[in-house]
């Protein structure tokens, strides 16, 4: 392991940013090889009783749920019950889309790689109704939702998606947009060919034999455990965040396959074991070491250096090595899991708090821990010309209907992208239709997509495409 230095700059520079996020607490830990060798916390599990945070503390994890619901189709997969090349409706044959042709054609690994062509909708939110409603502070959204009914079982969300007024984003296999409802769809084929339920057959195949045990869906699994890290959701940006603990968790029956799963830092270290050994966890054999392969291949270029493989993003060069990742985000919830496979180096950053500046804490690990400057960038991206005649093809409201807006505009020879209310973020030129743009010490690509005319339809950001109103 590296000297000290780097573990005490990392921390202060940490501790700094968390501090100017008004984070409640964090933890990270990293492993060489399937060894701790380090790890640390920041603030609080728990704030107002000072309640440390340790490596078996509970987090939510989010999304990187994604990737356990895709190493329960591999294992399916390596017991020959499944291919991920199956067509969906095999499995699902209530599931619709706006094409029925297209729709035959969608198969399981699209729905793994987020490429089926289905548009970002709001089902997500909808099936977190009766979250909403028992949550205190979300009276205004459930009094804007009074009228909607929610979402509570794999069949109602098949129903919804066939009701929705969309356009498929392309052929199957053409278009990466993130779809949290293919993912939630993955545990009702899990269901179905194992004859479980999809937290059942997780537990099963993979949470118990990698000795996950405290890596669950309800915390009252936990039997009794108080190391659970209290929620915490805030109001306001900036200077004027309020922070405070809002204890209710949320939970989505039909679309826990997609982020719902709860663990600790030392289980998210076994359970990465899988990828870093080809399928083992210790002695036990969790997965194929072709499948454990396979889930980290890089399948769909998303921008620049950055895929998508089964549940995992995938940065092909990152620092000469090959950066395997994942984030999350809900209420009370910021999770990212790494790996390097080649390296032997695994990680976990957990939050209890949404949207905390993970991403940013994951890269300062690994800089320090490989011996580079804190704030080291894998991809310097060079900047290109733009002249107003092109920018001004991108100008014009994007959206979804999952809610997302974005707005592009052209000031003063400036390309501009407007969102939340926020300042506008400068777009800077990187390459044919590819622009980047700094947000909290990240950069952040962001892509647009033309139709065969060659006018912009469509803009892919935040991994989602959004499209644009006439």
């Amino acid at each position: 392991m590296s000297s000290h230095n780097w573990t005490q700059s990392f921390e202060e520079y940490t501790q700094k940013l968390l501090n100017k996020k008004k984070t409640p607490g964090a933890i990270l830990a990293l492993a060489q090889d399937g060894e701790l060798v380090y790890h640390h916390s920041f603030g609080y599990s728990d704030v107002e009783h000072k309640t440390a945070i340790t490596l078996d503390t509970v987090f939510g994890i989010g999304s990187c749920t994604k990737s356990f619901a895709c190493a329960a189709i591999m294992h399916l997969q390596d017991a020959g019950k499944l291919s991920v090349h199956d067509p969906v409706v095999k499995y699902l044959p209530e599931f619709r889309t706006p094409d029925a042709e297209k729709t035959k054609q969608i198969s399981i690994h699209h729905f793994m790689t987020h490429t089926t062509g289905l548009p970002p909708l709001p089902a997500l939110s909808i099936s977190l109704k009766r979250s909403f409603e028992a949550d205190l502070h979300m009276r205004e959204v459930v009094e804007q939702m009074k009228e909607v009914n929610p979402i509570d079982t794999y069949e109602e969300l098949m129903e919804f998606i066939a009701s929705q007024p969309f356009d498929l984003l392309g052929e199957p296999g053409d278009e990466f947009s993130y779809s949290n409802d293919a993912y939630a769809l993955l545990g009702a084929i899990i269901e179905r060919v194992s004859g479980k339920s999809f937290e059942a057959y997780l537990k099963e195949s993979i949470l118990e034999p990698s000795g996950m045990t405290d890596s669950v869906f309800h915390l009252e699994e936990l039997q009794g455990n108080t190391d659970i890290a209290t929620l915490y959701s805030c109001r306001g940006t900036g200077d004027d965040k309020e922070v405070f603990a809002s204890p209710a968790p949320w939970d989505a029956p039909p679309m826990r396959a997609a982020g719902f799963l709860k663990s600790t830092a030392r289980d998210l270290l076994k359970y990465l074991e899988i990828f870093r050994t080809q399928g083992l966890v210790g002695q036990t054999r969790i997965l194929s070491a072709t499948s454990s392969e396979q889930m980290l291949k890089p399948f769909v270029e998303i921008s620049q250096g950055h895929f998508y493989g089964y549940g995992f993003l995938v940065r092909t060069d990152y620092h000469g090595a090959t950066l395997v990742e994942h984030g999350g985000n809900i209420k009370g919830v910021s999770a990212q899991i790494f790996l390097i496979p080649e390296q032997g180096i695994t990680g976990a950053v957990l939050s209890n708090i949404v949207e905390a500046p993970l991403p940013s804490i994951m890269e300062e690990c690994l800089n320090g821990y490989q011996s580079r400057p804190v704030q080291a960038r894998a991809i310097v991206y060079q900047k290109q010309e733009l002249s107003a005649d092109h920018a001004n093809q991108y100008v014009g409201n994007f959206a979804t209907l999952e809610g997302n807006r974005i707005t592009i505009s052209y000031e003063d020879g400036a390309l501009l992208l407007n969102e939340d209310d926020n300042a506008p973020l400068f777009l800077r030129h990187i390459g044919e239709d590819s622009f980047v743009f700094k947000k909290e010490g990240q950069e952040i690509t962001i892509r647009f997509i033309r139709n065969r005319e060659g006018h912009v339809i469509r803009v892919l950001r935040g991994l989602r495409q959004l499209t644009k109103s006439e």
